[in-house]
């Protein structure tokens, strides 16, 4: 038995729909979620009726120099950076400078979809809505992993290369793509680019004095958490995504204090100050940013009893037993983190990480809203603990398949005509990869991706696997080749090995065509 997390249970018996989870109780709760999710540093802030009421960090910022992580500690938060996009937009509304059904091809003329319909229908609420027609995380290998050469003209650009897998404004599937292009919207329409705008004129009149827009931008690097990722069962710390296209979408640097600061003037409709005298942007368009827009399918489980929900304008949206939840979830290479809002209970809940347990992250939020919903205790560390080991070992059970199969291939000598699989292949939106022979082996490259480089081993039939170089990627791939119309192997398609690996690695978006042996 496993006395400590006896211990750590008993803690939370005495909750009762009137007890709020107390400071001793969210320290042990965050201690626990450290060692139980291999976590090495955690920050997390609770605020409440305007006030900031927790701040504090947990753990290190890197296992390599075990520094102690604080409140001002700060994290790159990811996906959290989209409310500030829609912020930024919601500010250019109010002042005439655009309207959320401009079309955004009004200031990006070359702007172009997959057909001309969708194209010159297009606005800049559809930008923001996860509603456009193109699959999860679509076109994001022109982003992840770090290191490619895409630039936002680029993406523009290969945005009409995406093909659809849903009707225009019919069906939820998350994108990154196209908050770069509300980025671009708000330079052009601005004058100001995304970054300069953000800290100009969010962070600055807010006091996030700590926060920069993108990585590159900081000021102060001395408190900042290194990522780390489980590679090959052990915690490494990985480099850091540096790749400022993704800024509007993922870039923004920030710690709980900053972000406090944020989630109040969140809750009071845009209004911040210590007397609420001055406003980022008014109520009517806030209340546009937490409208639902495009309907996400839920189920009414307990303790939730979510009827509703969806997305808004940066901000996921639902009903919480009873309650209105404002949510949004980031993540990069090694870094995941969480904002939760209660408006009508005045709270506000923020979570950042220096690991990719998402797992982490809810426990802890998922621990604080419950006292406050007054929801019976459930040990939430546990919960998602022991679903997250039956995730991986479902997972490694998979892909320990393929690999085992690749081995055994390799034990029986078989004989593979390996030129036959090379040559330079193009996509139309991705550009071109090489698959080369070199002394009886095969390997792959990207000429726009340079990280995306690695070994490829014969699998079965005309289905190989590559196997990355850099291994905290989580993301080996089946090479899938099918005939041309002259029955040649000159068409090749890829797809990840295991369910676990991160959407963004989007291979089965790739159409590849053999241009030269």
């Amino acid at each position: 038995m496993n006395y400590k997390l006896v211990i750590a249970s008993l803690l939370f018996i005495n909750f009762n729909v009137n007890a709020q989870i107390t400071e001793p109780q969210l320290d042990q709760l965050v201690e626990r979620t450290l060692k139980s999710f291999d976590v090495p540093g955690i920050s997390v802030a609770i605020v409440k009726d305007g006030k900031i009421i927790h701040a504090k960090g947990y753990g290190v910022k890197s296992i390599l120099t075990n520094e102690k992580v604080d409140a001002n500690t700060l994290f790159g938060i990811a996906s959290n950076s989209k409310a500030f996009t829609s912020g930024a937009l919601a500010m250019l509304v109010d002042e005439g400078k655009v309207k959320w059904d401009d079309k955004v091809i009004q200031y990006i003329p070359e702007f172009k979809m997959y057909n001309d319909y969708v194209t010159n229908e297009f606005t800049i609420r559809d930008l923001l809505t996860h509603r456009s027609g193109l699959g999860l995380g679509a076109g994001d290998l022109m982003i992840w992993p770090d290191g490619s050469d895409f630039k936002t003209q680029d993406i523009i650009n290969n945005l009409q290369y995406l093909k659809p897998v849903s009707a225009f404004r019919t069906k939820y599937d998350y994108d990154n793509l196209l908050y770069i292009v509300a980025g671009e919207v708000i330079y052009r329409a601005s004058g100001k680019t995304w970054c300069d705008f953000i800290e100009e004129r969010i962070m600055k009149p807010l006091e996030m004095n700590n926060s920069a827009a993108s990585y590159v931008r900081l000021k102060d690097t001395t408190n900042i958490i290194a990522p780390h990722v489980p590679t090959d069962g052990k915690l490494k710390v990985i480099s850091r995504y540096k790749n400022q296209t993704f800024d509007a979408a993922a870039g923004i640097y920030s710690s709980v204090n900053d972000l406090s600061k944020w989630m109040i003037m969140q809750l009071q409709d845009g209004k911040y100050g210590t007397e609420k005298q001055n406003r980022l942007f008014s109520e009517k368009e806030h209340n546009q940013m937490w409208q639902l827009q495009t309907i996400i399918p839920t189920n009414a489980k307990a303790p939730y009893n979510t009827h509703f929900s969806g997305y808004g304008l940066g901000w996921f949206l639902s009903d919480v037993k009873g309650y209105k939840q404002v949510s949004h979830t980031g993540g990069l290479e090694g870094i995941v983190t969480q904002v939760t809002l209660f408006p009508e209970l005045n709270l506000g809940i923020v979570v950042l990480t220096n690991q990719q347990s998402g797992a982490a992250f809810s426990a802890i939020t998922n621990t604080i809203k419950d006292s406050y919903l007054g929801i019976p205790y459930t040990d939430y560390v546990e919960l998602y603990s022991k679903r997250e080991k039956d995730n991986v070992s479902k997972s490694d059970k998979e892909t320990d398949e393929v690999w085992a199969t690749v081995a055994k291939n390799k034990k029986d000598n078989l004989k593979i005509d390996l030129k036959k699989y090379a040559g330079t292949f193009k996509d139309d939106w991705f550009g071109t990869i090489l698959i080369s022979e070199k002394k009886g082996k095969l390997y792959f490259s990207s000429n726009r991706s340079k990280a995306l480089i690695g070994e490829i081993f014969f699998f079965k039939d005309n289905t190989l696997v590559v196997k990355w170089n850099n291994r905290s990627f989580n993301a080996d791939a089946f090479l899938s080749f099918e005939l041309d119309g002259n029955g040649n192997l000159n068409v090749l398609k890829m797809k990840p090995i295991s369910e676990l690996t991160d959407f963004s690695y989007d291979f089965q978006d790739l159409n590849f065509i053999k241009v030269t042996p």
